[in-house]
C-alpha cells in the first residue's frame, strides 16, 4: 500500500520524501487545484522527478483545474514538459484535458483527481474507460461504500487518510467563486466555509468547519480492502507538516501498526482544528464532534519542528531506500568484476584494478562482502553481497570501495534514465458555427408544487424534475409528460448503497414514459444509457471547454449544460458538436454536502453570514444538504445578449420560489415581468480566477 504525501514547494517534497513517502504529488505554477502554494517550476519539476526516482519514490503531478479554452495549448506544452520529465502519473479534474493527456500522451499514467467527485464504481469505470488507471474516491465515503467502492472498481483506489476535509463535494463548490470571483474549480478557493455563520439572525457558529481527518487506526483495514494508496493532505502547509505527518504514518506501515497514542498527539501538536475525525468513515456524518475550527495558531513544540526540519536538511543522513544486490568476481591476470542489480531490476557491471598474487595474507571473501554493504550516505541498502576470489589473491579495500562508490554512481544514471514515451499532437477542435436562434426555456423545479396547471398550460419545453418526486406522484408526471419534455434529475451524488435504488425509480419512471435524464456526474452516464436513457448533462460535469463537450458527444450525450463559471463570451467561443444550455435564472448552488445541516428541533433553513447575507439550504435525497446563493440570478432583461451565444436552452432554476413567483419568472423570461428587489448577473459578465 503506497503512502502519498504532499509536496507544496521543493523543499516540501525534500522533507515527504526524506521521511519515507513511497509517493508525491505537487503541481506547477498554473492547472494545479492549490495554485496559492508555491508549487514547482518547470525546471524543478524535472529536478524533484529526479530526486524521487533515485530513491524509489513515485513523482505525481495534479493538473486537476477546469481548463479554460484559451487554455488548452499552456496546458498541453506543459503537459509535454512533464511527460518527458518522466512523472510518474497525472492528476487530472476537467474532461477535455483528460481527453487531451490520453490520446497525446499514451504512455504517461493518469489519475481521476478527487475533483471529479467519483463516490461510486461507475463513476471509477468511467474514468476508466477515459484512460485513468486509478481514482481518488471521495472523502465522504463510508468503509461499507469505500469497501464496495474498490471491489467493484476495474482501476485502483486513492484514499485520503489525513488532512483538511472540504465541507464540500470536491469538485462540486461554487460558494468562493459566485461570492467573490475565487474558483476552487480553478485552484483558488478563498475557504468561505471556514468562517462564521448562523441559522437566525447571528453569524456566531462555525457550522461549515470540519475537524481535519485522520484515519489512523483503519490503515490494517484500508489495506484489507484492497485500497492501492493513502493520501495525505497539505500542499499548503509548511514543509515540516510534511515531515511529521508523513514519518508518522510510514513508520506506522512499515511496521505494520496503527500510530500510536504518542504519534498521534504529534499529529495534533502539528496540525490540527480542534482534534481529528473519522466521522465520515465510520459513518457518523452528522456527528457534532466533527466540526471545528482552528481559532488561533498554536503554539507547536519547536523540538519537533526542529526535529523535523533536520531530517530534510542539506546534509541530513540519507535514508536508505532501495535494496541492492552485490557481486564480485577477483580472477588472476583479469580485471575485478563488480556487478549491481537493484529491486527494480535495474542491473551493470564495470571493471576493476587487477589482483596481486598476496605475500602474506590472501583476500578473503568476508572481507569483500563487508566493504561492499558499506553503501552509507547513499539511497542504497544492501540487502545482499556475495564475492568469489581466487586462491591467493589481495587487493586493497580502498579499490573494493572505489569499485562500490562508482558503480553504484552509474547505477544511479541508469534510474534517472527515462524510457521513450509517445507523444502525439494537440488534438483541434473544429470550428463549429452554432444557430443564434433565440433558445428554448427549461424549468428546473426543486418541487412538484412548483410547476402549476397555469404553467402546463403554456409549458416550457422541458421540465426537469427530481427522480425521487417523478416516483412519487406518478399521475403528476403523466401530466407533465402530456405537456413538455420531461427529464429525470438524478441526485447530485449517489453513494454505492444507492445505486441499485436509484436504478430502481428508473425502471419506475421508465414506465411512466420518462426516457431522459439530467445527469451531474460521470458515474451516471454509462450507467443511465445502459438502461435505455437519454443522458442530458448537468452543470455537475463542470463543462469549460470545447474538448470536454467532444468527450461527452463521445459519450452520448444528447445535450450539455455549461459551467456557470463561464463568462458569456466564452460560452460564445466554444465548439460544441452538442446543444448547449446554460442557467439563466434561479439561487446559483454553492455547495452540496454529505452533512445534514441545520439546529437540532428548528425549521431553519438558512445560513446567515457577518454580513447579513442568508444562504438559503435544502434538505437533499441521502440526507445531504444543499446550500444555495443569497440572491437570484436575473438575466431576463438580458435576454438580447443570451442570443448569440448560441443556446439551445436557457434553464430556469426554482429553489425557494412558490407556484406564483415560479409562474411570473417564466412570463417575465418570455417578456412580461419584473425583476427581483435584489439579484445577481451571476459570473457570465465578471468571470472567476
Amino acid at each position: 500500500m503506497e503512502l502519498l504525501a504532499p509536496a507544496g514547494s521543493p523543499e516540501g517534497l525534500r522533507a515527504a520524501v526524506m521521511n519515507g513517502a513511497d509517493a508525491v504529488y505537487f503541481a506547477l505554477k498554473d492547472f494545479g487545484a492549490r495554485r496559492s502554494a508555491k508549487n514547482f517550476t518547470a525546471a524543478e519539476a524535472r529536478e524533484a522527478v529526479e530526486f524521487c526516482h533515485l530513491r524509489g519514490v513515485k513523482a505525481y503531478v495534479t493538473m486537476n483545474t477546469l481548463v479554460f479554452d484559451r487554455e488548452l495549448d499552456d496546458f498541453y506544452a506543459q503537459a509535454r514538459e512533464l511527460n518527458s520529465a518522466g512523472v510518474d502519473a497525472v492528476l487530472v479534474q476537467d474532461l477535455g484535458a483528460l481527453k487531451m493527456l490520453h490520446e497525446c500522451f499514451p504512455d504517461m499514467e493518469l489519475h481521476a483527481s478527487t475533483q471529479m467527485s467519483i463516490t461510486n464504481a461507475e463513476g471509477a469505470k468511467l474514468a476508466a474507460s477515459l484512460g485513468c488507471t486509478r481514482a481518488v474516491a471521495a472523502r465522504e465515503l463510508s468503509r461499507d461504500e469505500l469497501r464496495r467502492l474498490t471491489a467493484e472498481s476495474p482501476i485502483e483506489t486513492e484514499v485520503f487518510i489525513h488532512g483538511a476535509y472540504c465541507f464540500c463535494y470536491s469538485g462540486q463548490c461554487c460558494f468562493s467563486a459566485v461570492i467573490g470571483g475565487r474558483s476552487g474549480n480553478r485552484g483558488c478557493c478563498a475557504q468561505p466555509c471556514r468562517l462564521a455563520y448562523g441559522f437566525g439572525d447571528r453569524a456566531d457558529e462555525y457550522p461549515l468547519s470540519l475537524k481535519d481527518m485522520s484515519l489512523a487506526g483503519h490503515l490494517a483495514e484500508l489495506r484489507e480492502m484492497g485500497v492501492k494508496s493513502l493520501k495525505i493532505e497539505g500542499r499548503l502547509k509548511r514543509p515540516e507538516y510534511a515531515a511529521i505527518t508523513t514519518r508518522i504514518y510510514a513508520n506506522a506501515l512499515k511496521e505494520g501498526r496503527e500510530p500510536t497514542r504518542e504519534e498521534l498527539e504529534t499529529l495534533a501538536a502539528v496540525f490540527s482544528r480542534d482534534g481529528f475525525t473519522d466521522g465520515y468513515f465510520i459513518g457518523k456524518k452528522n456527528s457534532p464532534a466533527m466540526l471545528g475550527r482552528r481559532s488561533e495558531e498554536k503554539k507547536t513544540n519547536d523540538r519537533i519542528f526542529a526535529e523535523a526540519r533536520r531530517s530534510y536538511a542539506e546534509g541530513a543522513r540519507e535514508p536508505q531506500r532501495v535494496g541492492v544486490k552485490f557481486a564480485m568476481l577477483v580472477r588472476e591476470n583479469s580485471p575485478s568484476l563488480l556487478a549491481v542489480e537493484d529491486e527494480d531490476g535495474h542491473g551493470l557491471y564495470i571493471e576493476g584494478a587487477r589482483a596481486e598474487r598476496a605475500r602474506n595474507r590472501a583476500l578473503s571473501p568476508a572481507e569483500v562482502t563487508t566493504q561492499l554493504y558499506k553503501t552509507g550516505g547513499t539511497p542504497y541498502r544492501c540487502d545482499f553481497a556475495r564475492a568469489k576470489i581466487a586462491p591467493g589473491l589481495t587487493m586493497p579495500l580502498s579499490e573494493i570501495n572505489a569499485m562500490r562508490r562508482t558503480v553504484l554512481e552509474k547505477l544511479s544514471e541508469k534510474r534517472l534514465e527515462i524510457p521513450a514515451r509517445r507523444v502525439f499532437e494537440q488534438p483541434r477542435v473544429p470550428v463549429r458555427r452554432r444557430e443564434t436562434a433565440f433558445p428554448a426555456v427549461s424549468v428546473d423545479a426543486h418541487s412538484i408544487l412548483q410547476v402549476s396547471d397555469r404553467m402546463l398550460s403554456d409549458p416550457p419545453e422541458w421540465i426537469y424534475m427530481p427522480l425521487e418526486m417523478l416516483v412519487r406522484e406518478p399521475e403528476r408526471t403523466k401530466e407533465f409528460l402530456s405537456a413538455a419534455k420531461v427529464a429525470a434529475k438524478l441526485p447530485r451524488v449517489a453513494h454505492p448503497s444507492e445505486m441499485d435504488e436509484i436504478s430502481d425509480m428508473l425502471g419506475r419512471v421508465s414506465e411512466l414514459g420518462v426516457r431522459t435524464v439530467l445527469a451531474g456526474n460521470i458515474g451516471y452516464i454509462d450507467f443511465a444509457r445502459s438502461r435505455g436513457f437519454e443522458v442530458r448533462g448537468d452543470y455537475g460535469l463542470n463543462i469549460t471547454n470545447s474538448l470536454s463537450l467532444e468527450t461527452l458527444a463521445a459519450l452520448g450525450l444528447s445535450s450539455v449544460t455549461a459551467s456557470f463559471e463561464l463568462t458569456a463570451a466564452q460560452i460564445r467561443g466554444l465548439s460544441s458538436p452538442l446543444p448547449l444550455e446554460i442557467i439563466a435564472y434561479g439561487r446559483l448552488p454553492l455547495m452540496i454536502t454529505e452533512r445534514r445541516l441545520g439546529v437540532n428541533g428548528s425549521s431553519a433553513k438558512t445560513l446567515v453570514d457577518r454580513t447579513g447575507a442568508r444562504f438559503p439550504f435544502e434538505r437533499v435525497e441521502g440526507g445531504r444538504s444543499e446550500i444555495f446563493n443569497s440572491q437570484k440570478l436575473w438575466l431576463a432583461d438580458k435576454l438580447g445578449e443570451l442570443a448569440p451565444l448560441g443556446l439551445e436552452t436557457i434553464r430556469l432554476m426554482f429553489t425557494t420560489e412558490n407556484p406564483r413567483e415560479a409562474e411570473n419568472v417564466l412570463s417575465a423570461y418570455r417578456g412580461s415581468g419584473t425583476a427581483p428587489a435584489q439579484f445577481t448577473r451571476g459570473l457570465y459578465f465578471r468571470g472567476v480566477e
